[in-house]
């Protein structure tokens, strides 16, 4: 096999031009035939066992190309770019000049390569200083939260609904008179104030009294779910059955030891005190790296190739995908509720494809300036913390190249952003 590796017209983007041997071809022709014969139906042989020639003489020989290139093609393309040093970031856009059997396969593959990075001022570029510290308020709102987790719930019998009450209601909504699917239910539990319901409806049920019937009008916001009710007026007709309160814990050493492994609510205050700080610290220096990467990428020309900023869109899709398969939910279900197009969300994904790549290349700009290496005990050690993490073997993991290349990459990576962090001038 021949090929021959030349620059396009365009900018970060090359052309191979395949030139494969016409028994390679004829080889992945007889394997496609081998897979698909039991398809074919020639008089006077059983199915799937007429040979080739007669189904060539049947169908053409022309039947079996489009299968042979694509299971020929792949490899040779992967092994070509490899062989080439190519740092394709595309999708290739295949060309094929001769395919036939008998004569070798001819065909170009176009493809867009990593753009060069031309890198600005990177050390002591002006940063603001992040800080964030812990106050007594916010150890009082996590502890309120803690208070919430484990109130009781008290019924009244002897007042009206008051805004942070849960009570207890039947309803049934209808538009025009007409009664519409999904507005009915009964003995339905309902925090006043958590504004679950349309906009105006929990607000009409304080001053309501046990037994109490009323009808309530409100409004279905316009961008509601539903189509056929958004926009519109309703009433529902409510009854009121149950009202109950929150009865918060008394803050003290007992309520400490009730929800903690701890006896007092000192030592309750301390231990939220350095969960918070923690998380202060880490919030500080993410923002404190991102702030650093936007600064050098500002001073960074790249041009990116549109086929990479597409393939990065497609893995951004791809991810999106598998979360809302968590909530057992498909994209296009996704998108049909949201009112919304593939192609408006790609629309939506392009500037954050575009700031990511550029981040990665720069970083990657940076690891190769400043010649930033990772140690094989760095790899070790992180792969250490991984088995331990996920419950695997160390030697397993140990055993993975392509996990360890991954691994050595993202430590780089790390180093690069410690690097221009560590040389910035905060201000």
């Amino acid at each position: 096999m021949n090929v021959k590796v030349e620059n396009t017209e365009n900018k970060n983007e090359v052309k191979l031009t395949f030139n494969v041997e016409a028994e390679k071809f004829e080889e992945a022709m007889k394997k496609v035939y081998t897979k698909t014969a039991k398809y074919f139906n020639i008089p006077g042989f059983r199915k799937g066992k007429a040979p080739m020639q007669l189904v060539e003489r049947q169908y053409g020989s022309a039947i079996f190309y489009e299968d042979a290139f694509n299971e020929l093609v792949p490899e040779i393309y992967d092994e070509a770019i490899k062989e080439n040093k190519v740092e394709a970031v595309s999708k290739p856009n295949i060309d094929i000049v001769q395919m036939e059997k008998g004569k070798e396969l001819i065909f170009t593959a176009t493809v867009e390569t990593k753009p060069e990075v031309e890198l600005g001022k990177y050390k002591g570029i002006e940063i603001k200083k992040i800080e964030y510290t812990t106050s007594d308020k916010d150890i009082e709102h996590e502890l309120g939260h803690m208070a919430e987790r484990n109130a009781r719930l008290v019924t009244i019998e002897d007042r009206a609904v008051e805004k942070g009450d849960i009570v207890t209601i039947d309803f049934e909504g209808s538009i025009d008179g007409v009664k519409f699917e999904g507005g009915k239910a009964e003995n339905h539990e309902l925090e006043i104030g958590s504004n679950t319901f349309i906009p105006g409806f929990e607000d009409q049920i304080i001053g309501m009294k046990i037994d109490e019937e009323k009808d309530i009008k409100v409004k279905f916001p316009d961008e509601y779910f539903s189509k056929d009710l958004a926009g519109k007026d309703a009433v529902f007709a409510v009854k009121l059955h149950e009202i109950k309160k929150k009865e918060l814990p008394k803050m003290d050493d007992e309520f400490a030891k009730d929800v903690s492994e701890f006896d007092t609510l000192e030592e309750l205050k301390n231990s939220i005190k350095e969960k918070l700080d923690t998380e202060n610290s880490n919030k500080a220096k993410y923002e404190t790296e991102e702030e650093a990467i936007k600064a050098v990428c500002d001073n960074t020309k790249i041009d990116i190739p549109n086929g990479m900023i597409e393939v990065e869109i497609d893995n951004m899709i791809k991810d999106m995908e598998n979360r809302l398969s968590y909530q057992g939910l498909k994209l296009n279900q996704y998108l049909q509720m949201m009112g919304k197009t593939e192609e408006s969300i790609r629309g939506d994904f392009k500037e954050q494809a575009e700031k990511s790549i550029k981040s990665r290349l720069v970083l990657e700009a940076i690891v190769k300036a400043e010649k930033i290496e990772v140690t094989p005990d760095e790899v070790a050690e992180k792969i250490k913390e991984m088995a331990k993490q996920y419950g695997r073997k160390e030697d397993e993991l140990l055993a993975n190249e392509q996990l360890k290349e991954y691994i050595q990459d993202n430590l780089k990576t790390e180093k690069a952003i410690e690097f221009i962090v560590k040389n910035a001038k905060k201000k």
